[in-house]
């Protein structure tokens, strides 16, 4: 059974508080609260995955949650400063079911305000974390930043995979480690740290959390390849139509020739969207390749590993991190 950081509860009311005072002494304020939704009271606002990840480390390692309150805002703010980009990047119009930022107010107004949400997350994370001490903060300040860093790196692969004719496994594998995996990681980090734990200890939680990133990561690629609309908000196969680089893709190029192979292969050695018929034989030449299964497989197997190291570092003793991976990772098409 899944338990809430009982300091969840305060999340969001701790967020607004934040973004309110950001309308009231910025500019860029009232684009950062549209992006938010907060002005709309039926609004989709995510599931705020990474703060809960955050806030149940601190309390596994028997912090009260609410000192961590400022790092988990960081941190949210931090990741929908990178939707805002994404969105304009991928050409999206559409987020939680409302019009993106880009789409109502051109990109130049959208990207400031995404490198306005970037420098508030930075605030965030030093105003709110007034009552740990300065070493503390400084060491979250660096590790959020060196996610950050790594976050661009994957975004930059992603890009750089839309006029590729070829990537490697190893090359998919570095992408998401950047792209997904570092947020994951550093909420774990982050939430050990304002706990007050040790390096050793810290160092082992953002481990936990790159396993499972990689995991939360594959798991949304069978998503995008098989899931249904009714669960996943876009088009079936939607992933495989925009030529997405994804580890059904990447680990069926792997695999020996054949002529599966080579119906992946053809259709990924094109540039540009692929057409209906092409997404259909791609996915179903996937499924006889059997890298459905092989992602399933991939996805416990980093599941696996996060729970290994929670084991040898003796961390997450009542499972409540763990359980809270399972219950995303192991979402169903």
């Amino acid at each position: 059974m899944l338990v809430r950081s009982p300091s969840f509860g305060l999340f969001e009311g701790y967020l607004e508080s934040v973004l309110d005072g950001a309308a009231a002494n910025n500019a860029n304020g009232p684009l950062i609260r549209e992006h938010f939704g907060l002005d709309d009271p039926t609004a989709k606002r995510g599931k705020r995955l990474r703060p809960q990840i955050l806030l149940t480390v601190a309390e596994c390692e028997g912090a009260d949650g609410t000192v961590a309150l400022g790092a988990a805002a960081a941190l949210e703010l931090l990741h929908n400063f990178s939707l805002i980009h994404d969105d304009i990047e991928d050409g999206d119009e559409m987020r939680h079911g409302r019009p993106t930022l880009w789409t109502r107010h051109g990109v130049r107004a959208a990207l400031v305000a995404g490198d306005a949400m970037s420098a508030l997350a930075y605030l965030t994370l030093v105003d709110g974390s007034r009552a740990l001490p300065a070493a503390t903060v400084a060491a979250m300040m660096r590790c959020l930043q060196e996610a950050h860093f790594r976050m661009c790196e994957g975004q930059a692969f992603d890009i750089g995979f839309e006029t590729a004719t070829f990537v490697t496994f190893e090359e998919y594998v570095r992408m998401i480690e950047g792209k997904t995996a570092a947020l994951l990681a550093v909420a774990c980090e982050l939430g050990a740290w304002a706990a007050g734990a040790s390096d050793a200890r810290a160092a082992a939680y953002s481990s936990v959390g790159r396993a499972y990133g990689l995991a939360f990561q594959v798991r949304d690629d069978v998503l995008g390849t098989w899931g249904r609309t009714e669960e996943t908000g876009k088009p079936s196969g939607a992933d495989i139509r925009r030529r997405k680089w994804s580890f059904p893709v990447a680990w069926a190029l792997a695999q020996a020739p054949s002529a599966d192979r080579t119906v992946v292969a053809d259709a990924y050695a094109t540039i540009g969207m692929l057409s209906d018929d092409q997404t259909s034989r791609v996915i179903a030449a996937l499924e006889r390749l059997g890298a459905r299964d092989a992602a399933d497989q991939a996805c416990m197997t980093y599941i696996d590993e996060a729970n290994t190291i929670s084991a040898n570092a003796g961390i997450d003793g009542d499972g409540r991190l763990g359980a809270l991976f399972h219950s995303t990772a192991k979402r169903t098409v």
